[in-house]
C-alpha cells in the first residue's frame, strides 16, 4: 500500500512543524506520516545523517509519495540535495512540493524530459545552497552591527525566515510581487524590500534573532 508522507526540517526558533504541516494540508495534502527534524543545519547535516531523516529512507517505497515545503527542507547543499533527490527517484518515489505544487518523479523516459527535470531539479538546489551562504552572511553581518549599535536593531521585521525563504525562492523563479506577496502572507511592499536587497532582510532578521 502506497503512502504519502510530509518531511518537514525545523532549524531555527521563526519555524515550527505545525505551520508546515498546516501550509501543507491547506495545499490539499494529506498525510500517513509526518516526520520531523529539530534544530538541524540543512548545510551542515546531510539528511541520511539526521535521525529522523534516516527514518524517512526506511518508510519511502516505490509508489510512494514525499512532500516537502520546498527542496530546501532536504538540504541546503547542492551536491548533497540532487544525491537525494535522485535516489528518490531512482527508488520510484515522488516529490512534490508544497509551494507552487512541483511535482517531481522517475516517470521521464525520454533524454528530453530528463534534461528539463534534472535542470529544475539543479537550479532549485543551487538556489537553496545560495539562500544558505546568503543567510549566513546576512546573520554574521547582521550581529556585527547590531554589537556596533549597542541595544539598537532598527525596526522589527514584518516577516519570519520562512517568509523570507519563500519570498526569495518565488522570486527567483520570475513570479511577479503581487503573486509572491499572496502566497508568502506579506504584504507587497515587503516583498518589494526584499527583492531591492535581500541581505539587508536577513541581517534585519538576524539583528532581531
Amino acid at each position: 500500500m502506497t503512502k504519502t508522507i510530509l518531511y518537514a526540517r525545523v532549524s531555527t526558533t521563526e519555524q515550527t512543524l505545525e505551520h508546515q504541516q498546516a501550509q501543507a494540508e491547506a495545499s490539499g495534502f494529506a498525510f500517513d506520516y509526518v516526520i520531523a527534524d529539530h534544530g538541524l543545519s540543512g548545510v551542515s547535516v546531510p539528511i541520511k545523517e539526521r535521525p529522523e531523516g534516516r527514518r524517512l529512507f526506511d518508510l519511502l517505497r516505490e509508489g510512494d509519495t514525499l512532500v516537502v515545503r520546498w527542496l530546501d527542507r532536504l538540504g541546503r547543499n547542492y551536491v548533497d540535495v540532487t544525491a537525494t533527490v535522485r535516489e528518490l527517484l531512482d527508488r520510484g518515489v515522488t516529490i512534490r512540493t508544497v509551494i507552487n505544487g512541483m511535482s517531481f518523479d522517475g516517470s521521464a523516459k525520454d533524454p528530453m524530459s530528463k534534461a528539463v527535470r534534472d535542470a529544475l531539479l539543479g537550479f532549485m538546489a543551487a538556489m537553496a545552497e545560495a539562500q544558505a551562504e546568503t543567510m549566513k552572511e546576512a546573520q554574521a553581518a547582521g550581529i556585527a552591527l547590531a554589537r556596533s549599535k549597542g541595544a539598537y536593531r532598527g525596526r522589527k521585521p514584518s516577516f519570519s525566515r520562512e517568509q523570507l525563504d519563500q519570498v526569495v525562492a518565488l522570486l527567483g523563479e520570475g513570479r511577479g510581487p503581487a503573486e509572491v506577496a499572496r502566497a508568502a502572507k506579506v504584504s507587497r511592499q515587503t516583498v518589494y524590500r526584499i527583492k531591492e536587497n535581500p541581505g539587508a532582510a536577513g541581517r534585519a532578521l538576524a539583528a532581531w534573532a
